[in-house]
């Protein structure tokens, strides 16, 4: 089958690899009718994630229509169609029955490796490096979909693939960033980073009860995608500084609530944005946390601080300090993704909200390659893309 590979610091490739079959008799597999790029397969791309190998298969938001289902699969059938959560669950341990799903105790084979780095391993992850489990990942024509009686939801209505497919990942990751932010009537919200995650963190802010949203971001179509289909306020960055606005905007008051979603590569101005491009460059830190530091500056008082974008390993000069004294919260994590399909899905199929909005561009398989590029880059105005094999 046809399959995008990572081999290195953005070089992604269209290869032939082996079609998957079933391993386990909880396994299912299931034919891709359709994968993304999501912005945390850039931090692969870009060389930041340890222990990935040459030759992996990339991907963890597909869909597809299930083809084989192992002896011991019981809630699904050849022909069912189903999106498959990018974190990989048994269902029986004591982190999945409290509905922890990303903190499973048994997926990851290569848990000690984990522990080694972490003091305990999270769940593995679809296409997503050896120290969460080594799986192959959904930007391939079969994916082999384990303990699939826990994973995937069935799509029955007649939906369309691009409607549903970011149950995958992004929309329940921005739906738990707003849950994790503690949202009260009358709050005012700040979302840093306007990609995917960011842009259903808005949304799903405002379906929380935020009273106000403010985006943060220097890309012009990014922002202007959460004005439109957010109703947001919005700071340009690079063009006024993000502390100060803040200030005047909540009376000096800071926002109540504040949300992450950029994450390892964040962009800044300044030399703070300058030393971390250097440190990270010489391997003194995994990350850059700006974004981190000045959302720990802007809160309020006894706010909360939700972390949904992905941080790999060591950050430097983190203001621990001012989170303390100022009291904050912070929340975070992998998104516990399958305690939120079911009701997610029913705000799609009511009409609630229309994911799809986020799409930009649309392509087969063999185009994975130069879309990697002009996402990363920013370039033609692409803020999501779909595959499809």
């Amino acid at each position: 089958m046809r399959a995008l590979t990572w081999h290195g610091e953005q070089d992604v490739r269209v290869e032939e690899v082996p079609r998957p079959e079933i391993v386990n008799p909880t396994d299912a597999i299931v034919e891709v009718t359709a994968t993304a790029i999501c912005g945390s397969d850039l931090h692969l791309y870009n060389g930041r994630m340890p222990t990935m190998r040459e030759g992996d298969v990339l991907g963890h938001e597909p869909m597809g229509e299930v083809v084989e289902v192992g002896t011991d699969v019981e809630t699904l059938a050849e022909g069912d169609r189903v999106v498959v959560p990018f974190t990989i669950s048994c269902g029986s341990c004591w982190f999945c029955e409290n509905d922890m799903y990303s903190l499973c105790d048994n997926s990851n084979p290569n848990a000690e490796l984990a522990r080694e780095m972490m003091g305990q391993s999270p769940a593995g992850l679809f296409g997503y490096s050896h120290l969460l489990g080594g799986y192959a990942g959904g930007q391939a024509e079969y994916l082999r979909v384990p303990y699939a009686d826990v994973g995937p939801v069935k799509v029955d209505s007649e939906l369309p693939d691009e409607q549903v497919l970011f149950l995958s990942d992004v929309f329940p990751t921005g739906y738990m960033a707003a849950e994790n932010a503690e949202i009260e009537d009358e709050d005012t919200v700040a979302v840093w980073g306007c990609g995917p995650v960011g842009q259903f963190a808005i949304q799903s802010a405002e379906l929380l009860g935020a009273d106000r949203v403010i985006a943060i971001d220097r890309v012009p179509e990014r922002l202007e995608m959460a004005r439109e289909y957010g109703g947001a306020e919005t700071i340009h960055y690079e063009d006024e500084d993000v502390y100060d606005r803040l200030m005047e905007m909540t009376g000096d008051r800071g926002p109540d609530r504040c949300i992450d979603a950029v994450g390892t590569d964040a962009h800044g101005t300044g030399l703070a944005a300058a030393s971390d491009r250097a440190k990270q460059k010489a391997k003194l830190e995994d990350d850059r946390p700006y974004v981190l530091r000045e959302a720990i500056r802007c809160c309020r008082k006894g706010g909360t601080l939700s972390v949904p974008g992905v941080y790999v390993g060591r950050v430097d000069n983190l203001p621990f300090g001012a989170a303390m004294n100022k009291a904050l919260t912070i929340n975070t994590g992998q998104t516990h993704v399958q305690r939120y399909l079911d009701p997610l899905l029913e705000t799609i199929e009511s009409g609630e909200i229309d994911p799809s909005f986020v799409v930009t561009h649309r392509a087969d398989l063999a185009d994975g390659p130069e879309l990697y590029e002009t996402f990363n880059d920013k370039d033609d105005d692409c803020i999501k893309v779909i595959l499809e094999p």
